[in-house]
């Protein structure tokens, strides 16, 4: 169980425990008490703020140690949440989560990323959200496939999406007067994770995506590691090839231009595996149905994969590796040369480390965006900034700290 440490203030304490909640489910206020490492009175006052506004209720009794049974309490689901939007060129998906990480309404809406108007059309669908939104709004997350200099400023670099320098944290908090933070959608998975995710259980891991591009997120001693100006975990464009293929970004040979889904339906090609017309769905169905050549194309791939993540596993040192995505649905057919590639690149001491594969939906990436929000009252690293310090305000007037 992950161990949360709040300021001696007191003034995160309400947060933490709605954290808590949402991280473990039900729970005593003893073990709250022991977990955040605050006074069981603390913890009294807080819990008796919170069930005062409903944030909070009271659950069945558990027998205790010694005395009366202890009673649990728990969140009251739809009270407080955020909304978590993943922008993608054809598309944008918005999810209502609640604290808990619980999607409670997902909305998938067609999108022309290059379009003149795009940043102006998502925020009228945004706005019409925030709008139609029960309860308490914390604000919201966004992601995006590409690089962002901050989260709370929130300037996007995207060449997936054709974007260049677009302030969309600035616009669409001017708009919709909500906190906004704005952060590369893989990172954003990886926060989903340490708080939902297979990471409640260890402090430092690396959460790899692969499909259309290969991303990495990096979590690191429980925090998000970003690197000087957002970039860290472009593992995507790793220099992989000498003279290889052209990738997006403009350089020649890096690892999503040999592995990604673009590179593998080019290599189809060239074999006649697949038409001109035809895709990776495809080349997928070609390597369900026993087709050699198409297995090898995923083998290939997963060697080179695994080679490079070994070479991140050696400069991060995590505990274990996430593996998702939405190519992880042809994982049979990559795993073999995985396996092999990533053991083979590692030191003998490290060759046991773990890697776990997770289902995918569609709607985690949208998820990912709302951890974000979510993230805020606890961010001791102040990875938000003041966007999450404007959440951790809202947090706050909600659950009445201080009164």
């Amino acid at each position: 169980m992950v161990r949360t440490v709040v300021s001696s203030s007191g003034d995160l304490v309400p947060s933490a425990v709605l954290a808590l909640l949402g991280l473990h489910g039900p729970m005593s206020r003893a073990d709250i008490a022991r977990l955040l490492d605050v006074s069981p009175a603390t913890v009294t006052q807080v819990t008796k703020n919170l069930l005062s506004r409903e944030i909070i209720e009271e659950r069945h009794s558990v027998p205790s140690a010694g005395g009366r049974p202890a009673r649990l309490i728990a969140l009251t689901q739809g009270a407080v949440g955020a909304i978590g939007v993943k922008v993608a060129s054809t598309h944008v998906q918005i999810v209502e989560v609640a604290i808990d990480g619980d999607i409670v309404n997902a909305h998938t809406h067609t999108f022309d990323a290059s379009a003149a108007g795009a940043v102006e059309y998502l925020g009228d669908l945004l706005e019409k959200q925030v709008e139609n939104h029960s309860g308490k709004l914390l604000g919201i997350g966004v992601g995006i496939a590409g690089s962002v200099n901050s989260q709370e400023s929130g300037i996007v670099n995207a060449p997936t999406l054709g974007w260049n320098d677009v302030k969309l944290g600035p616009y669409l908090r001017n708009r919709l007067d909500v906190p906004v933070l704005v952060e590369n959608d893989v990172n954003a998975l990886s926060v989903a994770e340490r708080l939902y995710g297979t990471g409640q259980k260890y402090a430092s891991f690396i959460a790899i995506t692969i499909g259309r591009g290969i991303g990495c997120g990096m979590i690191v001693d429980g925090a998000l590691h970003r690197g000087a100006s957002g970039g860290a975990g472009e593992i995507g464009h790793l220099p992989t090839a000498i003279d290889g293929p052209l990738c997006d970004c403009g350089a020649y040979g890096c690892l999503e231009a040999l592995v990604g889904q673009k590179a593998l339906e080019a290599t189809a090609r060239e074999q006649k595996i697949i038409s001109a017309e035809e895709g990776i769905a495809q080349l997928l169905e070609h390597a369900a149905r026993g087709h050699e050549a198409a297995r090898e194309i995923y083998r290939s791939a997963g060697y080179l994969l695994g080679r490079s993540i070994a070479g991140v596993v050696h400069t991060i040192d995590p505990e274990i590796v996430v593996l998702l995505g939405e190519g992880i649905d042809a994982w049979e057919f990559w795993q073999p040369g995985f396996e092999r590639g990533f053991r083979s690149g590692q030191w003998a001491t490290r060759n046991n480390l773990p890697y776990i594969v997770e289902a995918w939906a569609d709607d985690k990436w949208a998820l990912g965006a709302a951890a974000l929000v979510l993230a805020a009252p606890f961010d001791a690293r102040n990875t938000s900034g003041g966007q999450g310090k404007l959440v951790r305000e809202r947090l706050s007037t909600h659950v009445g700290v201080g009164a």
